[in-house]
């Protein structure tokens, strides 16, 4: 590091933490399953039909919905005066066989001492199917989803405050773990100690340009492609 950069400060740790907060998609089970890929197209599939637009259309509108507004629902919203009930009904209806029991995982979580919570931009039903078919379930306090957050998605700042004045929590001394480093930045800011959950080095993942970035990111504490290692890891040190 150079003389003229900022020295960045040091991560902060977990001795402290008292809440553990898990985004949901691609963070609690592994990208490459690519269960969210089976709601990408029927967002689409979704967007075509409302809109009457080409598939390629629905694509572009799609991809540029949820880059501005935080999900494609989101802008169809703000931008179509869509409803969204009908919307996230369809979307979410996805198998979810490739999902199977993860124990180390929920070993992983019951281990760390305190409260754990979800916050998605997906729906409870969701949330539950995914956690069912883990088997992680029992280790979870609740779901904060979309519907709770008012159907405004991170990375807004009034879905957090929403989720923290509702479960109470104490945002020094809670964790939040994240796939995407944008939805990190609010947490940081308000004080939690922030992880952002990759892919696997040996996977080939989708992932759109903009949804990598932010790895080095301030407001970025850990970077992990192994939750249940990296769990573990904390469980061992406290």
């Amino acid at each position: 590091m150079s003389g003229n950069e900022p020295e960045r400060p040091p991560a902060r740790g977990f001795d402290h933490v008292e809440t553990w907060v898990f985004d949901l998609d691609n963070t609690l089970y592994p990208h490459h399953l690519n269960l969210w890929q089976q709601v990408d197209a029927r967002i689409r599939d979704y967007i075509a039909d409302f809109l009457k637009v080409t598939h390629e259309e629905a694509f572009r509108l799609q991809k540029d919905y949820y880059r501005r507004y935080g999900t494609s629902m989101r802008g169809l919203m703000i931008e179509h005066g869509m409803s969204p009930d009908a919307f996230l009904e369809y979307v979410h209806e996805i198998d979810h066989s490739p999902l199977e029991p993860n124990p180390a995982l929920g070993a992983a979580i019951e281990a760390l001492p305190g409260r754990k919570l979800i916050l998605t931009n997906g729906t409870r039903k969701h949330a539950d199917a995914v956690m069912r078919r883990l088997a992680i379930d029992a280790h979870f306090e609740d779901v904060f989803d979309i519907v709770a957050a008012e159907l405004e998605p991170k990375p807004s700042p009034q879905t957090y405050a929403r989720f923290l004045e509702r479960h109470g929590v104490e945002p020094t001394r809670a964790a939040m773990f994240e796939d995407l480093a944008r939805n990190l930045d609010v947490p940081h800011r308000l004080g939690m100690t922030t992880v952002l959950v990759v892919p696997e080095k040996t996977r080939e993942v989708f992932r759109e340009g903009w949804e990598l970035e932010g790895r080095d990111a301030p407001h970025v504490d850990y970077v992990t492609d192994d939750l249940v290692a990296f769990l573990t890891g904390i469980t061992a040190r406290r």
